[in-house]
């Protein structure tokens, strides 16, 4: 928005080196800078640039470091960490209604912008797209995704729940995930054959993107490839476990049908900010009781 709003504005985007590739696509940022763990190295390189203005996303120790070391306006974010503390250890509600990424625009107010309501963007070298005429002839008139995996397993669906959603569907599938996901992706084929495309681990977050992009619809967690596929305008369902949707990270504008899958009024609920590799309370109601019938019935109209 900055971009297109403010005459003349140069973007410069500071990230860490692993993720630099990503913003390198982005035709609104003019540079990215890449942060390799040496601070006094990043804040001298971005001296050199003489900004007029820092937008912090972070809101963390080390982007208060680099605010104060440029020395020029800045603004933050609200990260809501005493709300969120609230709600996961005391269970009191004390969240504003509000999405991240609009928070994220609150930290520019300075600019006076407007929201243009269109919501994330993302960007891939077309050479880096999956050609689909890899995939078999089945899956070559149409195919869905389902995004497999979560940065912690109380975010992920056991995969005896992704397989019976599988089944029911009569649809092309492919397996989306990274390395960690492997496993079970390997598990999920050996049950369903030829049902399933699985690419776990084995293509690039851009070719990835790509499927994702072509795909009649989304089956995903709380995953980056999830705000993907709402940058795509997808019609998504995201399945929630341990964390909730009230922390204001779903899909950010995306297909108005898309539908948010949770099991609502758990006591436990949410027992993490983040997530953790196993259920503290060992009986993981917040995923083995998802409602699987209804996210097969909506993903049915969408075939």
């Amino acid at each position: 928005m900055i971009k297109n709003q403010v005459e003349g504005a140069e973007i410069h985007f500071l990230t860490k080196k692993n993720f630099q590739f990503i913003l390198l696509q982005n035709p609104h940022i003019d540079k990215v800078h890449a942060y390799d763990g040496n601070m006094q190295e990043t804040i001298a390189q971005l001296k050199q640039e003489s900004f007029d203005y820092l937008i912090d996303l972070h809101h963390n120790i080390r982007t208060a470091r680099i605010r104060a070391a440029l020395k020029v306006p800045s603004k933050t974010f609200h990260k809501l960490n005493w709300a969120k503390f609230l709600k996961v250890n005391f269970k009191i509600d004390r969240l504003p209604p509000i999405h991240i990424v609009d928070r994220y625009c609150e930290a520019a107010s300075h600019f006076s912008l407007t929201n243009d309501q269109q919501g994330l963007d993302f960007f891939y070298p077309p050479e880096e797209a999956f050609p689909v005429n890899r995939l078999p002839q089945s899956f070559q008139a149409g195919f869905a995704v389902f995004v497999i995996g979560g940065q912690h397993a109380t975010k992920r669906l056991p995969n005896e729940q992704i397989a019976a959603i599988i089944q029911e569907l009569n649809y092309p599938i492919i397996l989306l995930g990274g390395i960690d996901d492997v496993p079970n992706a390997n598990e999920l084929e050996q049950e369903l054959g030829s049902k399933i495309v699985n690419l776990c681990g084995q293509i690039s977050l851009f070719a990835s993107a790509s499927l994702v992009k072509e795909a009649q619809f989304v089956i995903t967690h709380d995953t980056g490839l999830m705000h993907i596929a709402a940058a795509f305008k997808k019609k998504i369902i995201s399945i929630w476990g341990n964390t909730i949707p009230e922390f204001g990270m779903t899909p950010y504008l995306s297909n108005p049908e898309s539908f948010q899958s949770e099991v609502k009024n758990l006591s436990c609920r949410p027992c993490s900010k983040i997530g953790f590799d196993t259920c503290p309370k060992k009986h993981f109601k917040c995923m083995r009781e998802q409602n699987i019938a209804q996210i097969i019935t909506i993903a049915r109209r969408w075939m």
